[in-house]
Order: C-alpha cells, then sequence, then structure tokens
C-alpha cells in the first residue's frame, strides 16, 4: 500500500521537534537564540510554533514576570532527538529532546548567553558546538567552576570524531 502525499508529510512532521514561543510584552517572552528552524507557523500575533529536524541543536530562552518583577528566566540547550530514542521533557517543547545545558535565573542565563557570544565571535555557529561542550558549560555552572572555552581547535576535533563516527 503507497502513503499519499498527505499521509508522507504527516509522518515527516513527526519527526520534528515543535516549539511554541509567545510574546507579550513585559510579560512573557519566549525565544529561540540559535537553531536552523524547518517550518514556522503563525498562531496569532503574540504565538507561533517552530519546528526543528532531527539532530540539530537549539537554545531556548523563557522569561515570565509579574507586577513584581521577574518570575521565570530559563535557557534550555536542546538536541532534537530521533524517533525511538529517549528524550527529556522541555517545557513549551513538544515531545521534548536531549538536554544539553539547562540554566535558571538570570544570572546564570546571562552566563550562558555570553559564551554562546564568544562562540559566535570565534566564527563558529552555536548549532554545530559539540554536545560536549554543552553538558560541560551546564555542569561546571553547577559546581560554581569556570568552564573551558570553546576553541577553533576543539571544535576542529569534534567535527574529525563526528565525520568518523
Amino acid at each position: 500500500m503507497n502513503a499519499t502525499p498527505r499521509a508522507a508529510a504527516d509522518h515527516a512532521a513527526d519527526t520534528l521537534a515543535h516549539v511554541e514561543l509567545t510574546w507579550i510584552e513585559k510579560r512573557i517572552e519566549h525565544w529561540i537564540r540559535f537553531g536552523h528552524v524547518a517550518h514556522e507557523q503563525i498562531l496569532d500575533r503574540r504565538r507561533r510554533i517552530l519546528s526543528f529536524p532531527p539532530d540539530t541543536v537549539f537554545a531556548f530562552l523563557r522569561w515570565a514576570a509579574n507586577d513584581y518583577g521577574t518570575v521565570v528566566s530559563c535557557i534550555d540547550i536542546v538536541r532534537v532527538t530521533r524517533p525511538g530514542e529517549p528524550y527529556q521533557t522541555v517545557p513549551f517543547v513538544r515531545p521534548g529532546g536531549e538536554s544539553l545545558l539547562r540554566q535558571s535565573g538570570w544570572p546564570k542565563v546571562r552566563l550562558v548567553l555570553e559564551a554562546i557570544d564568544r562562540i559566535e565571535a570565534t566564527g563558529i555557529d552555536p548549532v554545530d558546538v559539540a554536545p560536549e561542550h554543552w553538558r560541560h558549560l551546564h555542569n561546571r555552572m553547577l559546581a560554581g567552576q569556570a568552564p573551558r572555552p570553546y576553541t577553533r581547535d576543539r571544535h576542529h576535533a569534534w567535527l574529525r570524531r563526528r565525520a568518523v563516527s
């Protein structure tokens, strides 16, 4: 039995990770810091859904405030898993993904954003950074220690390892 084009499209959509973004000025702000989007669906003026294909990495920030100030400030760096792979749940990400880094609280979120900026300053797209670096950054921050910088040499070593595996 042959699959219809619609069924094939539905199956392809099932392999994507869908991230719901909301933007209500000074109340709820969800955004993607980096990542290669495969599809975008606009729901209304304040909400949209971005979809990412398997094996891609993206950074997702969530910020929320009430009348008294910030109540949530989080960043997640997530690798989209392939169908059948185990995954962690991440708020506003369906179905979830492999969590490479998760930090909460503005001081820690700011440190992660600064680390991303340093990587981009070297000419490396954060999407292509070795997953181990994001885990390293996460663990060092939890331990209150300074992480090793992600250098071009480390990046080239990662690219070589990835090419042979």
